[in-house]
C-alpha cells in the first residue's frame, strides 16, 4: 500500500502550500497523464545550477574542467537514487500496475526522476530560495565529503587508476585519424575499456590532448552508468 506523502513531507523536512503539486511530482507517467515529468525537467535544471554554484563557492581554486567532473560525481541518476533510498522514496510513488509489478519503485531511473521533480515542485510552490536551502541540504553529506585530491589528477591518471582499483586491464587508446597541416594538425584517439562495450572518441591538437580528452569522455559515461 502507498504510504501517505505528508509522512514523505516530514521526512525529507519540507513542506507544501500546495499539496497537490507534491502528489504530482511523485506520480509516475505509468500511473496518470498528470505526471512528474515536467517537474523533473524542471527540477534537474535547477539542481545543476544549485549544485554548480555551490561547488563553485566551495572549491575557489578549482578549474572547470574539476567543477564539472565534480558536479557529475554528484548530479548523476545513481547519486540521485541512492539519496532516493535513504528517504524511502519508493514507497511513496504512485505508480501504474505494470511498473509495481516490475519492481518500478526499486528503479534508479524512476526514483531519481521522482527526487528532481520534487525539487521542482518545490521551486514552483515556494521559490527559489527555498528550493536551494532544501537541495544544500539534501546533498549536505555528499558535499562535505568532496576533495579536490584526486579531481586535480588528470583525465588519463584517473580513469587509469580507477581501472587498477577494479582490477581491470587499463584503458586501451588508438589513433583513428590525424589531419591537417604539420603546424596545426588534430588527432582522434578511441579509448576502451573492459567494462563498457561503447568507446569514447577525443579530439586534440596533439595526440596527448587527444588521448586526455578521449579519457575524459570514458570518466563522464562511466559516472553515468555508475559502473
Amino acid at each position: 500500500m502507498i504510504k501517505k506523502h505528508t509522512a514523505l513531507s516530514k521526512k525529507l523536512g519540507i513542506s507544501f502550500n500546495n499539496p497537490q503539486i507534491f502528489t504530482m511530482a511523485l506520480t509516475h507517467r505509468s500511473a496518470n497523464s498528470k505526471n512528474n515529468e515536467r517537474l523533473e525537467f524542471l527540477g534537474d535544471s535547477i539542481l545543476g545550477f544549485v549544485v554548480a554554484q555551490k561547488l563553485y563557492d566551495l572549491f575557489p581554486s578549482a578549474s572547470e574542467g574539476v567543477l564539472s567532473r565534480l558536479r557529475a560525481s554528484l548530479v548523476n541518476q545513481s547519486s540521485l537514487a541512492e539519496l532516493a533510498r535513504q528517504h524511502q522514496l519508493g514507497d511513496y510513488l504512485l505508480l501504474g500496475s505494470g511498473e509495481l509489478k516490475s519492481g518500478g519503485f526499486r528503479r534508479d531511473s524512476i526514483l531519481s526522476d521522482a527526487l528532481e521533480a520534487i525539487m521542482g515542485a518545490l521551486f514552483k510552490d515556494q521559490g527559489i530560495n527555498a528550493c536551494q536551502t532544501w537541495i544544500e541540504l539534501l546533498f549536505a553529506e555528499k558535499l562535505n565529503d568532496l576533495s579536490l585530491d584526486n579531481w586535480q589528477k588528470d583525465p588519463k591518471t584517473q580513469l587509469q587508476e580507477l581501472m587498477q582499483s577494479k582490477k581491470q586491464v587499463l584503458p586501451e587508446y588508438t589513433l583513428i585519424t590525424m589531419s591537417g597541416l604539420a603546424h596545426e594538425q588534430m588527432f582522434q584517439v578511441k579509448c576502451s575499456i573492459p567494462l563498457l562495450t561503447d568507446t569514447c572518441v577525443g579530439t586534440g591538437i596533439s595526440r596527448k590532448k587527444a588521448e586526455q580528452s578521449a579519457a575524459e569522455l570514458m570518466l563522464e559515461l562511466l559516472n553515468k552508468d555508475s559502473i
